[in-house]
């Protein structure tokens, strides 16, 4: 049976509407007439706007490229900083030993310079003959200046006004070079006291990275009082704002946004009058040795002198010789002069070491002068009664070593007064014999006492680093030396160490502080050069004091007061008495001196040389207040030498002149 199928009606196809062509029954949207006025407002607003943005940016690019070209050249703030002056420094009574000079330096801009090497060598070649400054100094400075570009060089201090004209009607052919004010330190008086003063340059790598208050380029002290006191002294810089153009052409004038304050003033407790005549009586020293029959002393050139309150530590002058004149560092260094002076390492030993303050790092040993020393130990250790007396002879001898005397004529019983008058060596190695002898649990009371009396330690003085000195010990001998022979401690280390000899040294401040110990009844004082910090007033009112410096209290060391005045007795007598060591220097002034000449020998190129001592107080009847100590280096006996030239000192002091003298070789 057949099955059939019903097929069903196929839908018709809808027609797809035709783009524009409206569907049957459609009717086509139309905006009403206020919309189509607004969009057309709307489209004109931005078709002007985007028209007149256009027309600007075409005038801005074209019609005034060069008028705004020239403006943004203009337009560059510089902020400059005004250098503050540096406060002046003052001697005891208000006279001025430095003090600053104004003046135009001539600055580089590392950044404004020109681009190309050729270009650049030739300006600064160019600057060179313009302000008498190398053009090798002028690119090291540069090379070596550590501010960055955007810093200035200062490559000419103190300029004269016909280069600082020069340089200021061309400063389109000079770009990057600019004159500004400067401040630069000036000394009255010459090379006085320029180991105390030290000097002012361009601060260092270091000093900016221990000090925030510190710029590139700025000025510090770099030594001495310029630089212990640093901070009182410099001021605070102020800041200036100039506009320039790309050429660095200054185009308005300079505005100062903050003033610089001044530094304050410093007072020394230094006499600038007795400071001279310590000067003086150093070169009086070293021209006596000189002219002496002293074998080698022809070769003296150098020594020290210092000047001391024993009641306070007041340094009244300190001296050393050779000496430099501190304006080779007022402003830009020149490598030259400075080795014209001496002051390079290559060139400082054809000088003798100029730039080293041998009052406070020279290194000498004591001789004679130390032996105070040796019997305040003796009597404390009661190794010698107050009352006891040994042989003075012209040889000393132990384990068939012949140790001399310096008088081979005496032979005498002395006691220890005497000894220390006619300062006998036979005497006081005796002593040392008799510590080398302690069994070993004393330990080493002459080195001991020796420490508690001030050496083998620095003083502690301000004015910057000083040398501790060497005070030799079996400890020490132990770890200096290879050798076992070398290294024992043997009889004659403590018999030399008695008279100050062997491996004893000492620096002249230390042993005029040791004198002040003995002039003020036992207490050790510390040294000090500033007095306080002022501020200067106007119409020749007095300063008003800011800050005072105060030193340490003395410190006691438990000197027994009969010992005291045992010693002291023992330095009148060497000052006064027929036998004593320096009477022909001081026995005839009207005011008592006490002291005690050394004659110590030392190894100066590969030769032993006598090196000159006197060291002593006044006035020795009353209440002593002045201790001096002179050192001259190679100069013979102490009483050839060092005794008059201490006399020079107390002449000053005092204001009585010295009765004529014949100074006598003695020790």
């Amino acid at each position: 049976m057949a099955v059939t199928t019903r097929e069903r009606p196929r839908a018709r196809a809808r027609p797809r509407p035709q783009p524009g062509v409206l569907a049957p029954g459609a009717v086509r949207w139309r905006p009403p007439p206020e919309l189509s006025l607004r969009i057309a407002i709307l489209a004109g607003i931005v078709l002007v706007a985007f028209a007149a943005l256009f027309l600007r940016l075409w005038a801005l690019q074209v019609l005034s490229e060069a008028q705004y070209a020239d403006a943004a050249r203009n337009n560059q703030l510089r902020t400059l900083r005004v250098p503050a002056p540096r406060g002046p420094i003052v001697d005891r009574n208000g006279r001025v030993l430095v003090t600053n000079t104004v003046g135009s330096s001539v600055q580089v801009w590392p950044s404004d310079l020109p681009d190309g090497r050729e270009a650049r060598r030739f300006l600064l070649r160019r600057l060179a003959r313009v302000v008498g400054v190398p053009a090798a100094d002028i690119e090291r400075a540069l090379a070596e200046h550590t501010g960055g570009p955007a810093t200035p060089v200062t490559i000419k201090y103190d300029a004269p006004r016909d280069v600082v004209t020069f340089l200021s009607e061309r400063q389109t052919e000079f770009p990057g070079v600019v004159v500004a004010r400067s401040y630069v330190r000036s000394y009255p008086h010459g090379s006085l006291a320029a180991h105390v003063l030290g000097h002012v340059g361009e601060v260092t790598r270091r000093q900016l990275e221990r000090r925030p208050d510190l710029r590139a380029g700025d000025e510090a002290g770099q030594g001495g009082i310029e630089a212990a006191y640093d901070a009182f002294l410099r001021g605070r810089p102020g800041a200036a704002r100039l506009r320039v153009d790309s050429l660095g052409r200054a185009r308005s004038q300079l505005f100062v946004a903050a003033q610089p304050h001044p530094g304050h003033a410093l007072r020394l407790t230094l006499d600038l009058e007795l400071q001279r005549a310590a000067e003086h009586a150093v070169d009086y020293g070293i021209e006596l040795a000189r002219g002496s029959d002293c074998i080698g002393c022809w070769s003296s050139n150098a020594g020290a002198v210092v000047a001391l309150d024993p009641r306070t530590g007041e340094v009244l002058a300190l001296a050393s010789r050779p000496t430099y004149q501190p304006r080779i560092f007022a402003g830009r260094v020149r490598p030259r002069a400075l080795a014209a002076a001496g002051l390079t390492a290559d060139h400082a030993p054809e000088a003798n070491f100029p730039a080293v303050n041998r009052a406070t790092a020279g290194l000498y040993p004591p001789g004679s002068t130390f032996k105070p020393v040796t019997a305040l130990a003796a009597l404390h250790e009661g190794l010698l009664g107050y009352a006891d007396s040994l042989p003075c002879t012209p040889i000393y001898k132990r384990f068939q070593q012949e140790f001399k005397n310096w008088d081979p004529y005496v032979y005498t019983a002395m006691t220890l007064p005497t000894a220390l008058a006619a300062s006998c060596d036979t005497f006081f190695y005796e002593l040392g014999y008799r510590f080398y002898k302690l069994p070993p649990d004393r330990g080493s009371p002459l080195q001991e006492w020796a420490r508690r009396l001030g050496f083998g330690e620095r003083t502690g003085i301000d004015i910057g680093s000083e040398e501790a000195g060497l005070l030799p010990t079996p400890a020490w001998r132990k770890e200096s030396f290879d050798t076992e022979l070398d290294r024992a401690w043997k009889p004659g280390d403590s018999i030399q160490l008695a008279i100050g000899q062997k491996d004893l040294l000492v620096t002249p401040l230390q042993m005029t502080r040791f004198y002040a110990l003995i002039a003020n009844g036992g207490r050790l004082v510390t040294p000090h050069v500033a007095a306080d910090v002022e501020q200067p007033r106007r119409n020749g009112a007095e300063p008003s004091v800011l800050r005072r410096f105060l030193p340490p209290a003395p410190r006691t060391v438990g000197v027994d007061p009969n010992a005291l005045a045992i010693v002291r007795d023992g330095l009148v007598l060497a000052t006064h008495e027929s036998f004593g060591t320096s009477t022909a220097v001081f026995g005839a002034y009207p005011v008592q001196i006490a002291g005690k000449t050394g004659t110590a020998e030392k190894a100066v190129d590969g030769v032993l040389q006598d090196q000159s001592w006197w060291c002593g107080y006044a006035p020795a009847d009353a209440r002593p207040t002045i201790v001096v100590c002179a050192v001259i280096e190679n100069g013979g006996h102490g009483g050839t030498a060092a005794a008059p030239a201490a006399m020079k000192v107390f002449e000053a002091y005092f204001g009585h002149p010295a009765p004529p003298f014949v100074p006598r070789e003695t020790d």
